[in-house]
């Protein structure tokens, strides 16, 4: 029986607003041209993908030398002082306590997964709260520039990283071992089943994560950003959807809706496994 749950994030709008219209705001870029002018014509008339597009311009930008080369200690200088949403910084610390309170021997453990950009989430004052990280990377060239993307995630490359979870396949030891998350696994050996999930998410990207996992008898939470009214239509049409178990607002203050939402799907999931182990043990 598996005593471990994972609670699972996306990152911009959902913990900080939009670390990477942010990142490239403060080097001067416009960035509604950015979305607009460069990133958007990929999309409609060349059949980009949202994720290595905006990742490409970005490159091209770097490149052009106008805002200057963008580098990995520009992207983690940001990280650094990027502004967290209301509660972030004490949320894990919080949720821990209240699951240790009810069943002291559940486990919870908190994962990141973001089509943002690894140097900036990984340099956030909460990068350590995490059990893993995966966000996409860039290769950075001679002259220290981004160059190339390393790793894309985007739509169902996110739900890949929950088998991850799921499976046990996280650590410094999987690190360069990709293909072991295709290795089958027997049911009663998983270290985290999906129904023992509970993933917090704003975007289109994330729908294939909610879906999983509220189909296997998890919890799917759906947040907007408060600073940002106008997402919150395309965060409703997730509710219509029946994408998600609920919609809040992403603030997690101790008196935040979505906080005590938060806190009762992962004590009811540790009663939950606190009385299947008793069921198992006979």
């Amino acid at each position: 029986m598996s005593d471990v749950i994972a609670l699972v994030f996306d990152f911009d709008d959902t913990l900080a607003s939009d670390s990477t219209s942010g990142f490239l705001e403060s080097i001067g870029v416009d960035t509604a041209s950015f979305w607009k002018d460069d990133v958007d014509p990929l999309l409609s008339r060349q059949d980009w993908d949202p994720v290595p597009a905006y990742l490409y311009q970005m490159i091209r930008l770097s490149q052009g030398g106008k805002h200057g080369l963008i580098t990995q200690q520009r992207l983690q200088d940001w990280g650094a002082r990027l502004e967290l949403h209301e509660g972030v910084p004490t949320l894990f610390q919080r949720l821990r306590a209240a699951v240790r309170a009810e069943q002291p021997q559940v486990q919870l453990e908190f994962y990141l997964i973001s089509s943002g950009i690894g140097d900036v989430v990984r340099s956030t004052p909460i990068a350590h709260e995490f059990t893993e990280i995966w966000a996409s990377e860039f290769v950075y060239g001679e002259n220290g520039g981004i160059d190339f993307p390393r790793r894309i995630v985007s739509f169902t490359d996110k739900t890949r990283y929950l088998f991850h979870i799921q499976k046990g396949i996280i650590g410094r030891d999987f690190r360069n071992k990709p293909f072991e998350v295709n290795r089958k696994v027997p049911e009663d050996r998983l270290r985290v089943p999906f129904d023992q999930m509970v993933f917090v998410g704003d975007g289109y990207t994330d729908i294939p994560c909610f879906s999983l996992i509220r189909r296997a008898g998890g919890f799917a939470f759906g947040v907007w950003d408060p600073k940002h009214r106008d997402k919150r239509s395309r965060a409703w049409g997730f509710i219509e959807e029946g994408r998600v178990s609920n919609l809040n607002q992403a603030r997690y203050s101790e008196e935040a809706e979505l906080y005590q939402w938060l806190e009762e799907a992962v004590t009811s999931l540790a009663g939950r496994i606190a009385l299947k182990s008793r069921v198992y043990r006979g």
